[in-house]
């Protein structure tokens, strides 16, 4: 059993036991859905048009078809988190989320759900981002973006973490079909970059302070339990300093590039260098590859365009 079936079972059941806990389900049970290591396969696509970019990377993969399928509900997490302009770069493009959203509607999907659990206020975040109203413009009723409810947040064990041993995660993440991960290329103040595996902090409930204990750790602990069919890091434009709100574009470089793959590590990897960093400057980098959820190893990932 895949690993993404396995969860929408636990998800289900939960739902249907009202129980916030998905009935007390153990480590041990959590162990019969082995994790598959992605194939280190990156796509690169590089230009102006935000939006051509993101669908030319996701198209070298194999297209949208090929991660979502009909009749199927999506999860789309952009990172959102922030009240700040696109230009800004604290938050995911929103023509790039807008690419993301159109393919999977193109593929057949029944709904996509845009959300994040953001930080600055949330009705300003979606807003001031771009995001809600990019998303909004496709008018097409199966789109949506969505508030997080805190109310839908269920405790989870996360088999194989070395310090998170548990927590809570967004239920209507678990129960979709598809989930998918947009992140910004970004310095951080404490974990020095945020992209694919970082942003997984928007798809957690509690009070994320706690996780900022033993950050680095805690992060790859969390990507046991996230596992997005396909991440799309924005690097259209890059937060250098000041992250991860930033608020001011003398922080902010220019890229005019998307990459998109399945392997969260390999895709932080490589996005560390355009900082100037190598993947082992980046803790939960490393931290994520000892527990086999990606390659770190730029000479053995393959890249594409």
């Amino acid at each position: 059993m895949e690993r993404r079936e396995f969860l929408c079972k636990l998800a289900a059941l939960g739902m249907m036991a009202g129980s916030t806990r998905l009935l007390g389900l153990t480590q041990e049970v959590f162990a019969m859905a082995p994790l598959e290591k992605p194939q280190p396969v990156l796509a690169k696509a590089q230009g102006a048009d935000f939006a051509h970019i993101t669908g030319e990377a996701i198209q070298s993969l194999g297209g949208m078809k090929k991660f979502v399928h009909p009749g199927e509900t999506v999860v789309v997490k952009p990172n959102m988190a922030w009240d700040r302009a696109p230009e800004l770069a604290a938050n995911a493009h929103p023509l790039v989320v807008r690419q993301v959203v159109a393919m999977c509607l193109e593929a057949g999907a029944k709904k996509v759900k845009v959300l994040d659990r953001t930080c600055h206020d949330a009705r300003k975040s979606y807003l001031n981002s771009g995001i809600k109203a990019a998303v909004e413009g496709l008018r097409d009723s199966r789109a949506v973006v969505e508030f997080v409810d805190e109310r839908r947040f269920v405790e989870l064990p996360i088999p194989k973490a070395k310090a998170l041993k548990k927590w809570s995660f967004y239920q209507d993440i678990l129960a979709a079909d598809r989930f998918i991960n947009i992140p910004v290329a970004k310095h951080h103040s404490e974990a020095r970059l945020t992209m694919c595996l970082k942003n997984m902090m928007g798809a957690i409930g509690g009070w994320r302070g706690r996780c900022h204990v033993g950050l680095h750790q805690n992060i790859a602990d969390m990507n046991l339990i996230l596992r997005p069919d396909l991440h799309v890091l924005d690097a259209t434009r890059i937060l250098v300093r000041n992250g991860p709100s930033g608020g001011r574009l003398e922080d902010v470089e220019i890229k005019n590039l998307v990459l998109a793959g399945t392997d969260p590590v390999a895709l932080d990897a490589f996005g560390a260098t355009l900082f100037g960093l190598k993947p082992t400057d980046i803790g939960y980098i490393s931290r994520a590859y000892e527990l086999g959820l990606g390659e770190m190893d730029l000479s053995k990932i393959k890249f594409i365009s």
